[in-house]
């Protein structure tokens, strides 16, 4: 392995860490709750691998034991993780240039991962390939702590019984780690209060059930508008600059030439 693999192998595994301390737990709880609803640590590996929608499986878990039609079950799971087409915008770019790759990037864009590739900043890594991939390496890596994690609970709930109460609050920990970090380094918190401030009318108005989708949808119109303005207004600053460069013609030369005839 050559010494820049070694790198973006050791960075991508140093990125995932907040990951690892929060799926394990995460993964682990799950793990539990499906053994408690009689599903053997198998069935949790495979919709940890397959399904890999985090707060989905937990709900996966009540739709398993009622018999749920699977019409119910797709389209609860395209409503809770509808949030995922935002991620998605963010990264178009980045997924297009990593060739085969986008299409492990694009079904395993989680929160986390999210929140972890978007502290990947060009100014840390300007070499694209180096940070693609740790990008994918955090995904990976990601997934994996996933399903040892939902593993490790179904074996453990077979023979030690836990109390678990609380255990879901290490995901919020981890979004507030990730924002403090993000308000620390970023140029301008107008995006960070319009986001908390429509989140918190939205909350108010939709409820804590049915918030997270109308939020999202306001929060990404806004900063699209805002986004269009601010490059309207700089290209209008650029015109206005190139056409105070551009000098009127000389005709200094024509005056003397007809001053001589």
């Amino acid at each position: 392995m050559s010494k820049q693999k070694r790198k973006i192998l050791q960075q991508g595994f140093i990125k995932s860490l907040p990951i690892l301390c929060s799926y394990i737990f995460l993964g682990a709880a799950y793990g539990m709750l499906m053994e408690n609803a009689g599903f053997s640590w198998m069935y949790s590996l495979l919709a940890s691998v397959t399904v890999y929608t985090g707060a989905f499986q937990f709900m996966l878990i009540t739709f398993l034991s009622s018999g749920a039609s699977i019409a119910t079950i797709a389209i609860s799971a395209l409503l809770m993780n509808s949030r995922q087409f935002f991620y998605g915008l963010t990264f178009l770019e980045e997924f297009r240039q990593m060739g085969k790759r986008k299409w492990y990037m694009i079904p395993t864009l989680t929160d986390e991962t999210y929140a972890v590739n978007c502290t990947l900043t060009d100014e840390e890594y300007p070499d694209k390939e180096e940070k693609h991939g740790i990008m994918f390496l955090v995904a990976v890596f990601s997934h994996c702590y996933w399903a040892i994690g939902s593993v490790l609970g179904g074996v453990l709930g077979q023979i030690i019984p836990f109390d678990m109460t609380g255990i879901d609050f290490c995901m919020t920990a981890l979004f507030v780690i990730v924002f403090i970090d993000q308000w620390e380094h970023a140029t301008s918190h107008k995006p960070a209060l319009i986001g908390l401030g429509v989140a918190v009318i939205c909350l108010l108005v939709f409820g804590k059930t049915a918030f997270m989708l109308p939020a999202l949808l306001i929060v990404s119109g806004i900063l699209l508008v805002m986004t269009r303005a601010e490059n309207r207004g700089e290209e209008n600053i650029e015109d206005a600059d190139s056409g105070t460069d551009q000098c009127p013609p000389d005709h200094s030369a024509d005056r003397e030439a007809g001053a001589d005839r």
